[in-house]
């Protein structure tokens, strides 16, 4: 066993106990850094496997972004932990089905020995796993990547329209409005003429 086994293995445990605590934890806010801690072992074990863009792509996104907005809006909402937690052994049955056949999917991938999986070809020193993504991006998978550009720019245009219909009783604001207004229009200067203080008296306050 030499040190990358060792690192392995290590970074699994501590994966497996963030999953675990995530589930377990009855404080949202502590159950989503947990879900960050496995976030970031998950990624370390991505550098291990060689897969540096998977990495990355999962540190900036779901940790710098995704999570940063969860732990947000659980912080902001007042959330009925007691009435969360109703019948939540109710699902282990099926929890523990799901979990069995993620046991064998990953058996089955890892045990190249007794499945008679190859190992990995090795990879040249000058390797980059991100610059070879991106070569099978815009070369062989450029049309289906084209397209799924495509299908997201339409979803984003639909929300914002969804967003913007006319609705009774909404305030909108118009931005042409707003820019043609001027300082004279929304601003009156009053001048103030400075006034003394009327200080009283010891005998008149007596």
């Amino acid at each position: 066993m030499n040190f990358a086994d060792v690192v392995f293995f290590l970074f699994a445990a501590i994966l497996l106990l963030a999953g675990l605590r995530v589930i377990t934890a009855r404080n949202p806010v502590h159950a989503a850094l947990w879900l960050v801690l496995a976030f970031f072992t998950a990624a370390g074990l991505w550098m291990l496997l060689e897969a540096e863009f998977l990495a990355i792509t999962l540190v900036l996104v779901y940790v710098g972004a995704v999570m940063v907005l969860f732990i947000f809006v659980v912080m902001m909402l007042d959330i009925n932990l007691e009435e969360l937690r109703q019948g939540f052994w109710d699902f282990l049955p099926l929890a523990a089905l799901v979990a069995g056949l993620m046991i064998v999917e990953m058996v089955m991938v890892l045990g190249k020995e007794t499945f008679g999986l190859v190992a990995p070809l090795a990879k040249p020193e000058n390797y980059s796993n991100t610059k070879e993504l991106g070569r099978l991006l815009y070369t062989d998978y450029v049309y289906p990547f084209e397209l799924a550009s495509v299908i997201l720019l339409v979803a984003i245009v639909a929300a914002i329209a969804l967003t913007l219909r006319r609705r009774p009783g909404l305030k909108a604001v118009d931005p042409a409005w707003q820019v043609k207004q001027s300082r004279e229009g929304r601003v009156r200067l009053v001048n103030l003429k400075p006034q003394k203080p009327e200080y009283k008296s010891e005998e008149e306050d007596e």
